[in-house]
């Protein structure tokens, strides 16, 4: 089945470029507002609670919930809701508790990143804590933002039959230009239009096909008839559920999600975010879920796929149901859903470069003034970009294995550190260096050595390792301090 022949259509090829040129318009637009580091990397403090609730959203799904969770949900069915259960739980709690104290600690300490919190926080004058976490985010986000520049080339070459290289330069050029006139500002209000997408597509694919199906009670019976273990979420077993609602302890971790709660305008305004961006991922979750069931009713059997790849089941019910435009638009929307999480990590890794290696580690922020600072900004994104697309074309095998594990990584050794250091006065410096390394470590060990054996995901283990050890560290820092 050629999924994406309905492209070919004039008004279908239209709207799915004037979805991959949308966000440059914005860029453009945006960059009027964009005068310092401040706004480049946190969007001035400034941004309303709308926006910064999508943006968050928008860039903690990406494609892994419109391709990913859909696929899950074809070749698991019900089961899959685990996936979703622990992130969104969590990050409720994080809009509602961690985001106002971090919001407000980060202006008090004039922070713009994560690691400028960190070291204003424990006053850590010889950049230890900043100088072992720019490593770990650019160890893992580099190779992440790569393999987001290697999935959308895919996409962008299968949708228009191009070349893998000239996809995936077209694929980093449209990232990198609207990031480099508009920075956090563009890439949050390119988030807000991206879920919007990812949203429609989402609620209007099922929906449809369950109306074409004859409804709910049409589906579970279709499904209960190919494998009663496709209604009954609880099939999986213990081990794997617990592993699924794991997967939200990576959240606290990520930096380019807690940075918008920094951005925000007014802190006390993220408990309204938190509703509005719960709402939409219960949403957005449920129709990956629906499309993905309704999918295996209506698919049984995945030869009847592309490459008899289960992550193809979006693009074949669009295909199959939608005309060219909203089929236009759905495609373009899985490509907005790559770029938004892309740009977000680029950002992540631009900012660790000029703020905390650049300006604080090496001490040149000083010479360069505002408007070198802001220059600079905008070149390192340019050369981080350039970098990660060449690494997304020569090391491929190398970039999707560390993805398998980035989440899991800086869940264990930033989530961890984030939430002792808002929540526990005790927390020592030298406590959240150890509790970094350590989560890094064990969430590596763990993924080559113990995963399989044991079947435990490995962001678990990781996320309890780090948390003992800055508990330790902090209590025996202490008892030293005393004697």
């Amino acid at each position: 089945m050629k999924v994406y022949e309905q492209l070919e259509h004039p008004l279908a090829l239209g709207i799915f470029v004037l979805t991959l040129f949308g966000p440059v318009i914005i860029g453009l637009v945006t960059s009027r507002m964009t005068l310092n580091q401040s706004d480049f990397f946190i969007g001035g403090r400034r941004m309303n609670r709308f926006v910064v609730a999508l943006s968050a959203v928008s860039s903690g799904r990406s494609s892994w919930l419109v391709l990913g969770l859909s696929g899950m949900a074809y070749t698991m069915g019900a089961g899959a809701v685990w996936a979703v259960v622990g992130y969104i739980t969590v990050e409720f709690f994080q809009f509602i508790y961690l985001g106002p104290k971090l919001r407000r600690y980060s202006e008090k300490y004039g922070s713009i990143t994560l690691l400028d919190y960190f070291e204003s926080r424990f006053n850590d004058t010889k950049h230890v804590i900043r100088i072992t976490g720019a490593v770990i985010i650019t160890f893992f986000r580099t190779a992440y933002v790569a393999a987001q520049f290697n999935a959308g080339a895919k996409a962008l070459g299968t949708a228009l039959d191009l070349p893998l290289i000239p996809a995936l330069v077209l694929t980093a050029l449209l990232i990198i230009i609207y990031m480099a006139m508009g920075g956090f500002i563009a890439v949050a209000y390119n988030d807000v239009v991206r879920a919007v997408i990812m949203m429609a597509g989402l609620l209007i694919l099922p929906a449809t096909c369950l109306f074409k199906m004859g409804g709910f009670v049409v589906l579970t019976e279709t499904l209960h008839s190919l494998n009663p273990a496709y209604v009954d979420p609880f099939s999986l077993g213990a081990g794997v559920i617990t592993g699924f609602i794991g997967i939200g302890l990576g959240s606290p971790g990520q930096p380019h999600i807690v940075v918008r709660y920094m951005s925000i305008k007014d802190p006390e305004e993220l408990k309204y975010s938190g509703v509005f961006g719960t709402v939409w991922n219960i949403l957005m979750a449920w129709g990956a879920l629906f499309t993905g069931l309704a999918g295996r009713a209506l698919f049984p059997e995945i030869s009847s796929l592309p490459d008899k790849n289960p992550e193809m089941i979006y693009l074949v019910l669009s295909s199959r149901y939608f005309g060219p435009v909203l089929y236009g638009l759905l495609v373009g929307g899985i490509f907005a859903a790559i770029l938004s999480t892309a740009d977000s990590q680029l950002l992540v890794v631009s900012s660790t470069f000029v703020r905390d290696v650049y300006g604080r580690i090496m001490g040149r922020s000083n010479n360069a003034g505002k408007g070198g600072e802001l220059g600079l900004s905008r070149i390192i994104v340019v050369v981080s970009g350039i970098a990660a697309m060449v690494l997304a074309y020569a090391a491929k095998d190398l970039i999707f294995w560390l993805v398998l594990f980035a989440w899991a990584g800086l869940g264990a050794s930033f989530g961890t550190c984030l939430i002792f250091s808002l929540f526990w006065k005790r927390t020592h410096k030298y406590a959240v260096v150890s509790g970094m390394i350590t989560g890094t470590l064990v969430t590596i060990i763990w993924k080559l050595f113990l995963k399989e054996p044991t079947g435990i995901y490995e962001l678990i283990p990781a996320f309890a390792f780090s948390s003992i050890v800055i508990v330790l560290v902090s209590l025996r820092q202490k008892r030293c301090k005393t004697e």
